[in-house]
């Protein structure tokens, strides 16, 4: 291949919103969970649209998690909300291996994953499916040259939304303030996302159903915790 079409190659390839996917080595245990188990929990790749209901038969309610980092939200949330179908996306194999522990150690039936980038996931789901979604902690990419690979971003909204249900909910965590800046001016000026704080503890406090994360205790971003909840329009 010419230099000038890798150069072309690496141009038209979509950005990375997370950086390596490896981390640390797996456990024994993990690896037998990722092997042994994960076809059972995960969401095949394909280009069929995703029947949500036939994924979570009964289900009166579907959420999305985008990043779910070592999966202890999406684990309590799962059995907190036994009703609802939850869909977790996660690049990183550490953190998919800890959500199969989690599944095991709760019995949560009622979930669903998703090992890869989740925009080709996003592009497959029904429109109007989702109830609620979470993009907590995501990768802040905190140097000035990498902002451009940050999740929220309008072409991402312009994906994102149409999956969402009006008057469903969408809830964006950070703990770096140039991120928490960006992504709110990324969700006000989009238009079609209703921020619902009206006082300052409604996005310094964490809400009330929200579960903290070993991520989010190590408090390794520049500023406290910022939680933006928005209903969708």
């Amino acid at each position: 291949m010419s230099s000038s079409a890798e150069d072309s190659q690496f141009r038209d390839r979509p950005l990375r919103s997370f950086g390596r996917t490896g981390g640390r080595p797996l456990s024994p245990r993990q690896k037998t969970l990722m092997a042994e188990t994960l076809d059972a929990w995960r969401i095949l790749e394909g280009e069929d649209p995703i029947d949500l209901a036939g994924l979570f038969p009964g289900m009166t309610a579907f959420w999305l998690e985008i990043g779910f980092g070592g999966a202890e939200h999406m684990i309590a949330q799962a059995g907190r909300n036994p009703d609802t179908g939850i869909v977790g996306c996660e690049p990183f194999l550490e953190g998919v291996a800890k959500a199969l522990a989690g599944i095991e150690d709760t019995g949560a039936g009622n979930i669903r994953l998703w090992p890869d980038d989740a925009r080709p996931l996003i592009a497959r789901l029904p429109d109007q499916s989702l109830d609620r979604t979470f993009i907590l902690f995501p990768d802040p990419w905190p140097k000035r040259r990498q902002h451009k690979r940050r999740l929220v971003q309008p072409a991402f909204l312009d994906a994102l939304y149409p999956k969402l249900k009006p008057g469903g909910h969408l809830r964006f965590a950070t703990d770096v303030k140039s991120y928490a800046d960006e992504a709110l001016l990324t969700f006000l000026t989009d238009g079609r996302f209703e921020w619902l704080a009206q006082a300052a503890d409604d996005w310094r406090v964490s809400p009330a159903d929200h579960v903290t994360t070993r991520y989010e205790s190590k408090q390794l971003g520049d500023c406290r915790p910022v939680w933006f909840d928005f209903r969708i329009r």
